[in-house]
């Protein structure tokens, strides 16, 4: 593994070398967001942090841009944050937590290169989390453990750890622990700077061996320090040292004890980030992986965006660059359409606030404007054809037709429904008979999402009603004409997804796997690769 520019030698590396692209994951209600405003604090970037659920007169978090977000208290976009911090470039992409918005965090999770895992540390592991380290782990995604709330009560840090590593099947390694919890909490031990801090983070003692805090008097008069000395000793005892290159590899995790709300703890996991997090990684792509070294500009779509400021009717492309150094006005290749576009107004986030983007290197992501012309999964490059994978769709769980109470706004309706669906959150299907608009959606509350942003950025009222169908899958076959006699046979449940794809729907799970049996050629699809 090449080794990583330190704090002395960043202004002279390759630019790239000096960027952290990272993602923030968590189960709904553990702190993320929270998080994400007090490490922007810390770096500087704000004045102060913004409560997720304030009272009247606090202004709103950074990342939480959506009216709707500001109203419940809960992330339901991605969000990226574009921040400096100690000769480096952060970007930090805060994620949905929410399960009815995973597919978004799926993909975002294909942006980056290293990912903070927060954790309540009264709930543990919970199942949000759980189904985000796997997508994670299929990509070896380095994390870094954050083990939040521990100024409230909550499971011992031992217990912790051993939840921790028997279900997730990943090391630790401590970082911060915790001394004492809850009302008993007195502050810290940090291992790497070998000091023993308050709960505001001052320092009370120095050592050069852990031993030597059993000649500080003022500790070891406290029972709450002894306790938390010992099991500390413990974990070191059963946990392995840090290692570089096996974090890197995603098998390793350094772990911190914190608490987001009150600012513990969340310099440290700063520091941690920028000395450990990893460089910009290769990108799986056909015919090869891309390299952050190669010289000619490539860069993928995550995500996209349609009316971030609802006055202009905006449409942003997010993409993350894999390679070469991208300038403004630069013509690049689509290789879904095989179609140049000329970038003259790329653009650098902090939340919902924008800066002309001039240049920009492997692992930064870069708004792109445009009408439709840029959808998720596509690959942008210099010329040559590439096509970057892992970027998926995920069958939905709920499927509504959409109802439309002002039959004059038909292609205003089409039109919303084009749009939304091209950020890769809502799904829209066509059926092959008839002409009902079809969504599917992961969760409830993307509906609740989707007839809202619909009706106030579009100015049309739509409503959902149920259809007979429960499953949807795409559907593929190596025999075509096998293909067409199963679309023929089945041509009353055929849809057709926005690229055209076909699409089975099934009444429920009975009769998919019935369509299976009965046409054991057909593939049946519940992700599908977006290109």
């Amino acid at each position: 593994m090449t080794k990583q520019a330190s704090p002395q030698d960043r202004a002279t590396a390759e630019p790239f070398r000096t960027r952290r692209t990272f993602a923030i994951i968590s189960h709904p209600d553990a702190g993320k967001t929270t998080l994400t405003e007090r490490l922007l604090a810390a770096a500087g970037a704000i004045q102060s942090a913004g409560l997720v659920r304030g009272k009247s007169g606090v202004r709103a978090t950074r990342s939480d841009w959506m009216e709707m977000e500001q109203q419940r208290g809960i992330s339901i976009t991605s969000s990226v944050m574009t921040f400096e911090y100690d000769g480096l470039t952060l970007n930090l992409l805060d994620t949905p937590g929410h399960s009815d918005f995973s597919e978004d965090t799926y993909r975002t999770l294909t942006a980056v290169d290293a990912a903070i895992m927060v954790i309540d540390s009264a709930k543990g592991i919970e199942a949000q989390t759980l189904k985000l380290f796997e997508v994670c782990r299929l990509r070896d995604i380095p994390i870094i453990t954050f083990i939040n709330k521990v100024d409230r009560e909550g499971l011992a840090p031992l217990d912790l750890i051993d939840e921790i590593q028997s279900k997730l099947a990943l090391d630790l390694t401590p970082v911060l622990w915790p001394v004492g919890q809850g009302v008993d909490f007195r502050g810290y031990i940090d291992l790497l700077e070998k000091r023993v801090l308050s709960p505001q983070g001052k320092t009370i003692a120095e050592y050069n061996e852990i031993e030597d805090l059993l000649d500080n008097e003022t500790l070891v008069d406290d029972p709450t320090f002894m306790v938390a000395l010992e099991t500390l000793e413990m974990a070191r005892a059963m946990l392995p040292a840090f290692d570089l290159d096996t974090f890197h590899a995603g098998h390793l995790s350094p772990v911190l004890f914190g608490s987001a709300l009150k600012g513990i703890s969340v310099a440290e996991l700063l520091r941690t980030l920028g000395e450990w997090g990893p460089e910009p990684r290769p990108q799986p792509a056909i015919p090869a992986p891309i390299d952050p070294s190669e010289k000619k500009v490539t860069g993928f779509v995550f995500k996209v965006q349609a009316n971030m400021d609802a006055n202009h009717r905006d449409r942003i492309a997010f993409v993350r660059l894999c390679s070469g150094t991208f300038t403004r006005g630069m013509r690049l290749k689509n290789v879904r359409s095989g179609k140049d576009m000329a970038v003259s107004n790329p653009m650098f986030f902090f939340g919902n606030d924008r800066e002309l983007a001039e240049q920009a290197v492997a692992g930064d992501i870069v708004g792109i404007p445009n009408h439709g012309t840029l959808s998720v999964g596509d690959t942008l490059t210099e010329g040559a054809t590439i096509n970057v994978t892992g970027i998926p769709n995920f069958a939905p769980e709920i499927i509504r037709r959409v109802r439309l109470t002002d039959h004059m706004k038909t292609k205003q309706m089409a039109k919303a429904l084009s749009d939304l669906s091209e950020e890769g959150v809502t799904q829209v299907f066509r059926r092959v008979v008839g002409a009902d608009w079809i969504v599917g959606v992961v969760g409830q509350l993307q509906l609740e999402v989707l007839s809202s942003r619909v009706a106030k950025e579009y100015g049309v009222p739509i409503t959902f009603e149920s259809l007979n169908y429960e499953v949807a899958r795409w559907i593929e076959s190596d025999d075509a004409k096998e293909l067409e006699r199963f679309i023929a046979a089945q041509k009353m449940n055929i849809a057709e997804d926005r690229t055209g794809a076909p699409v089975f729907l099934a009444q429920n799970a009975w009769w998919a796997d019935r369509a299976k049996q009965d046409f054991p050629k057909i593939n049946f699809l519940t992700t599908k690769e977006r290109h």
